[in-house]
C-alpha cells in the first residue's frame, strides 16, 4: 500500500461517474461498485475522505431550463437527485465495509443528516466517509462550486477531481481534437484565462482565492484515487506555483 501524501482529501464525482458508459443506464451497479473500491482503496491508507456527488446522470437544471423548465426549480431538481446518487454511493460502500454518513443541504431527514460542518469532521476523524449531497442547497450553484467549498471548509488538503475516460486537461477536448495536448500543471489564472472548462469559474476562483490544490484525473485509470492520494503523478495538478 501506498503512503499517503495527505491527511483529508474531498473527492468530486459526476453524476456520469455512475453510469459506466452507458447511455441507457442512469445507475449502473457494476460501475458504482469499482467507484466505491476505489474509495475504500482510500480510507485502507487511513485518509480522512469526503464526496461531493454530481447528477449529470440523472438531471441537469441547465439542461432542463433550455427544455423550458423554470431555472430555480430546475435546480433544486438536480440537487434532489444528487440525493440518489449518494444514497447509491452509501449503499454500496457499505456492503463492502466502508462505514459511511450522507449529509444533505437540504433537509431530507428521512434518509441524511443534515450538512454540519462540525459534524462532518468528527464523522471523518472517526473513520467514516461522507457523502455530501445536494451542493450547496443553492440554485445557480454547480456542484464543481459545492466541491470547493465544502473542501475549504472541511479544511482538506486538495480538492481531487475526477474525470471520465480522460485522464487530466488538455488545450482542447482531446475526444473531439486529435491534437489536443495534455497539460500537466497549471496555475488557478492560467486555468481561469484559458477557459479549459476544468471546473466551473466560480469554484475555480474559490480555490485560488483559498490556495486549495487540485487534482484532475481519470478516474477509470488503475488505482487512480490511490495514486492521487500518494502523490504520485497522474492527471494535471493546478495550483499557484509557477512552473519554469
Amino acid at each position: 500500500m501506498a503512503q499517503a501524501k495527505y491527511k483529508r482529501v474531498l473527492l468530486k464525482l459526476s453524476g456520469e461517474a455512475f453510469k459506466g458508459g452507458h447511455e441507457d443506464i442512469d445507475i449502473d451497479a457494476a460501475t458504482v461498485s469499482d467507484v466505491a473500491r476505489r474509495i475504500k482503496q482510500a480510507r485502507d491508507m487511513d485518509v480522512q475522505v469526503a464526496i461531493v456527488v454530481g447528477a449529470g446522470n440523472i438531471w441537469r437544471g441547465s439542461t432542463a431550463e433550455k427544455a423550458g423548465f423554470d431555472r430555480v426549480t430546475a435546480d433544486y431538481a438536480g440537487m434532489l437527485a444528487t440525493a440518489i446518487n449518494a444514497l447509491a454511493l452509501q449503499d454500496t460502500l457499505e456492503r463492502i465495509g466502508v462505514e459511511t454518513r450522507v449529509q444533505s443541504a437540504l433537509t431530507i431527514q428521512q434518509v441524511a443528516e443534515p450538512f454540519i460542518r462540525r459534524r462532518a469532521i468528527r464523522h471523518m476523524e472517526k473513520g467514516r466517509v461522507v457523502i455530501l449531497a445536494c451542493g450547496t442547497g443553492n440554485p445557480y450553484m454547480t456542484t464543481d462550486t459545492a466541491a470547493a467549498l465544502r473542501s475549504i471548509e472541511l479544511g482538506a488538503d486538495v480538492l481531487l477531481m475526477t474525470k471520465n475516460y480522460v485522464d487530466g486537461v488538455y488545450s482542447a477536448d482531446p475526444r473531439k481534437d486529435p491534437n489536443a495536448k495534455k497539460i500537466e500543471h497549471l496555475t488557478y489564472l492560467q486555468a481561469l484565462n484559458m477557459r479549459l472548462q476544468v471546473m466551473d469559474t466560480t469554484a475555480l476562483s474559490l480555490c485560488m482565492d483559498n490556495k486549495l490544490p487540485i487534482i484532475v484525473f481519470n478516474l477509470q485509470a488503475d488505482r487512480s484515487v490511490e495514486r492521487a492520494i500518494s502523490g504520485e503523478p497522474i492527471g494535471t495538478v493546478i495550483d499557484s506555483e509557477e512552473v519554469k
